[in-house]
């Protein structure tokens, strides 16, 4: 056999040894490529099949994008980290994945960013999955009416608006009105009652989220709390994302049966950040300059709050939303929005701040679409009255000053009123028990504070409260565990309330 025939041999062997164990048709991937990169946001071409809230990732350098503009032959997406390596011209891949974090049962306790990753300085996180920021809410067939209580440990919330496991309750307010206070004494008071609280921070200072922190720490809350922050010197993509990362990581818990309080500080930075995300993206803005489906990024949040039945594990999450107000304006676009989507609101008024009057709560303008139905029993047959007698207080107390003699069935209501709205009072991180607002209310609604003056109404509480701790634990035993108003308790709130106020 000659040389010639023996390469073409050689050859032949090799290319069929090459063609059974090698793949060398070349697969056609999808790339792209960044057109434009301007103030944290990159135009790509050449990505197919991109859905919004899809993850793409520039590569060679790790960073990865969020898809938040589809076009015919382009899409804009928003850069998630800050990068001085982002140029034009370099490729862009897509990650085939929406956004998620990862969580654990070690996030509880933990300070995190908009990704899941803990910036509190200690160690890593372990998780077990992975949870999208995005998703869709339970439909109706999985969920229950709201029935169970949520203690909220504030008086004046738990007696005139309750609020439920599973609903959506918003505080409203001017500035520096005592809404991030009570929240904080939301979380604290569920110290024993098996609920998971989230906070989470939206364009906050970092100082005001540090001493939320220490609250919580000092209190012991940090226990069974998390907080997720984006605070005001982070990107308005990250301020954007971190409320859909508090729901995501409050559905992780919702999976495992458990109760969850989910605290959004606050939604009015929210907007702002959308806002601003929007006008990067040139997206045409809607009525009073924001843009028009600010109201869906609200409502695509707060519906994931929910109340699951028995069948899909019974757990629960509970909104609380905060909006900021400007001079009491309640009837403004953003506020008007979220009221729209939740289930009641409590209004923090700040003349009543100015006057002392702590939580500065509106009756007249705050109420709970659930009502009673989330009442505790006890609660519920007690404080009947007493929104509105507070009600015919503030109206004719407004008429009062006009008068120069008054009746003496007046004086009386008005009397009552008074010592009504100053029982309400409540000094900040300090959460009441169930049996504590049980015999304030008692005291007040059956007249044995019509007799004190107006500036010793604390003292006695304080003083009575004592009396009832030293000497009644058998009242407080049964108050906490029949949480309804049974002939014993009755006859033992009466009996103390005659020996103390003899």
């Amino acid at each position: 056999m000659s040389k010639t025939t023996e390469l073409k041999n050689f050859i032949k062997n090799l290319e069929k040894s090459i063609e059974e164990n090698v793949d060398i048709t070349r697969k056609k991937e999808n790339v792209g490529v960044i057109k434009t990169y301007k103030d944290g946001v990159i135009e790509i071409e050449g990505l197919k099949d991109l859905r919004m809230s899809q993850l793409i990732e520039i590569e060679n350098i790790g960073v990865k994008a969020l898809i938040m503009n589809l076009k015919k032959n382009s899409a804009k997406a928003l850069v998630l980290k800050d990068s001085d390596k982002i140029k034009e011209g370099l490729f862009v891949s897509s990650a085939e994945r929406l956004l998620s974090l990862k969580v654990g049962n070690s996030i509880v306790g933990r300070v995190v960013n908009s990704l899941g990753e803990p910036i509190d300085d200690k160690e890593a996180l372990k998780t077990d999955k992975a949870m999208p920021h995005e998703k869709i809410a339970l439909g109706v067939f999985a969920r229950e009416p709201v029935k169970k209580p949520l203690q909220t440990g504030i008086i004046a919330i738990d007696s005139l608006v309750p609020v439920g496991r599973g609903q959506r309750e918003l505080i409203i307010g001017d500035r520096q009105t005592g809404k991030t206070a009570l929240a904080v004494d939301t979380i604290l008071n569920q110290k024993n009652e098996d609920v998971i609280c989230i906070y989470c921070a939206i364009g906050q200072r970092e100082s005001s989220v540090s001493r939320v922190y220490e609250t919580l720490q000092t209190k012991g809350a940090m226990n069974y709390s998390i907080i997720v922050s984006a605070p005001a010197a982070s990107s308005a993509m990250m301020q954007f994302l971190v409320p859909y990362a508090a729901s995501g990581i409050a559905e992780y818990f919702l999976e495992q049966g458990k109760d969850v309080l989910v605290i959004y500080d606050d939604l009015s930075k929210h907007a702002v950040s959308y806002r601003e995300i929007s006008l990067l993206l040139r997206r045409p803005p809607g009525r009073e300059a924001y843009p028009g489906d600010v109201f869906y990024i609200h409502s695509r949040l707060l519906e994931r709050a929910v109340k699951l039945n028995k069948e899909n594990g019974g757990g629960s999450i509970t909104a609380l939303p905060i909006i900021e107000t400007q001079a009491s304006d309640v009837s403004a676009y953003i506020p008007t929005n979220v009221i729209s989507i939740t289930d009641g609101q409590i209004f923090l008024e700040s003349d009543l701040f100015n006057k002392g009057i702590i939580p500065a709560i509106n009756v007249g303008l705050s109420v709970s679409r659930v009502g009673s139905s989330a009442q505790t029993k006890i609660i519920k047959k007690i404080a009947g009255t007493l929104k509105l007698d507070l009600a015919t207080y503030y109206e004719l107390e407004s008429f009062s000053q006009f008068a120069t003699e008054l009746d003496k069935e007046t004086q009386k209501t008005l009397t009552r009123g008074k010592k009504i709205v100053l029982s309400l009072t409540q000094k900040q991180n300090t959460p009441y028990a169930l049996w504590e607002q049980v015999v304030i209310i008692w005291a007040v609604t059956k007249g044995y504070f019509d007799n004190i003056s107006d500036t010793d109404i604390r003292s006695t509480i304080t003083n009575m409260l004592t009396d009832v701790k030293t000497n009644n634990k058998k009242l407080i035993e049964s108050i906490t565990q029949e949480k309804d108003l049974t002939e014993d308790i009755e006859e033992g709130l009466n009996s103390f309330m005659k020996g103390f106020f003899k």
